[in-house]
């Protein structure tokens, strides 16, 4: 008798498999779970910054290093909650934005760290949970940074800008290789404000692969809409956005932060009638208040983001700003009835 065996799955299948099935949940916030905590600068700091020549405090990544519990107590609650997706504790950890702390040669050790905690939330629920750990995945967060390429930060000097492409692909894949060392599913560049440093971003994550030789991670690719005009800070429409950045071959496109469900609604709509990859939407949790906080409840959040789902417009459901694993719980209970968006088919010449 002859046995058949069967090649696993990998990453980019699993993916999609589950992607083509349901609607999947991203987790929310790490900002808002960590002032939870109010970890004053001693917190940051921990034993081994204790004598740090600036203050870190603010600096959320650095807590990967000084309080992993904390992290990965919030990577468990965002998974009880049903998140299939959690996002690593890496937003600003390139070395562009730790300049700000002097900490920019912590880049590549907060990334491995942060990814490694992700992955222990993953393992450790799983195991209590009696679940496979391939039904969860760990993306690799990679933010803006907190410098454009496409504008300068001098009025007086347009011409001027505060960073070189090449010193932000440089910044990109010290990151990126952080994060693949210390074992993330997917790559998630998130937030974009400026597609160019999007392409930055993109062009680090080619460079890596094809440097080190190995399989590449499937990409999931976030912009950002910043007001009613429907454009990202950098000037692009929706659509232009999603042109400029489709060569990464990505396996989502979506949008994140500056708006509430609400406000990103048309949005989504727009990129469900467009895009030829999966489309994925986390929002915050309304629009902020005069001090700054996010007022909007799980079930105001859950009942607008259900409509997404309802219209067949989305693939992956999550959200930013203001939002905790009780609006992720209720979002995940409220589209769990809804098939996902089916891709289209693409005409072949």
């Amino acid at each position: 008798m002859k046995l058949l065996y069967l090649c696993p799955m990998n990453t980019i299948q699993r993916l999609r498999s589950l992607l083509n099935n349901r609607i999947m949940i991203i987790d929310g916030a790490m900002g808002t779970m960590i002032q939870r905590h109010r970890p004053d600068e001693a917190a940051y700091r921990g034993e081994r910054f204790k004598d740090w020549h600036k203050d870190v405090k603010g600096n959320n990544d650095l807590l990967s290093l000084t309080q992993p519990d904390i992290i990965k107590g919030i990577h468990k609650q965002y998974l009880e909650a049903g998140a299939d997706i959690i996002e690593t504790n890496t937003f600003n950890a390139n070395a562009i934005s730790l300049a700000d702390y002097d900490m920019q040669l912590l880049a590549y050790e907060l990334n491995v760290a942060s990814a490694k905690i992700a992955k222990e939330a993953v393992k450790e629920f799983a195991a209590e949970t009696k679940q496979p750990e391939e039904n969860f995945f760990v993306a690799g967060a990679i933010g803006p940074m907190n410098k454009t390429l496409s504008l300068s930060p001098d009025v007086n000097n347009p011409g001027y800008r505060a960073m070189t492409f090449d010193e932000a692909v440089a910044a990109y894949y010290d990151q990126i290789k952080g994060l693949v060392d210390g074992g993330v599913d997917v790559l998630l560049i998130e937030t974009i404000f400026d597609t160019l440093n999007a392409k930055a971003a993109i062009f680090a994550v080619n460079k890596y692969f094809r440097d080190t030789k190995t399989e590449k991670l499937p990409v999931m690719i976030s912009g950002t809409i910043t007001d009613a005009s429907g454009r990202t800070l950098s000037g692009q429409t929706l659509e232009a956005f999603y042109i400029s950045i489709m060569h990464a071959d990505p396996i989502s496109i979506g949008l994140n932060c500056a708006l509430g469900a609400r406000e990103m609604r048309p949005h989504v709509e727009e990129l469900a009638q467009i895009a030829s990859c999966y489309v994925s939407a986390y929002p915050n949790a309304g629009l902020p208040n005069a001090m700054g906080e996010y007022d909007e409840s799980p079930e105001q959040t859950a009942a607008i983001v259900s409509e997404f789902a309802e219209q067949s417009w989305i693939n992956i459901l999550g959200g930013c700003c203001g939002t905790t694993p009780d609006h992720i719980r209720a979002i995940a209970n409220a589209v769990k009835k809804y098939k996902p968006r089916t891709l289209p088919e693409l005409a072949t010449a």
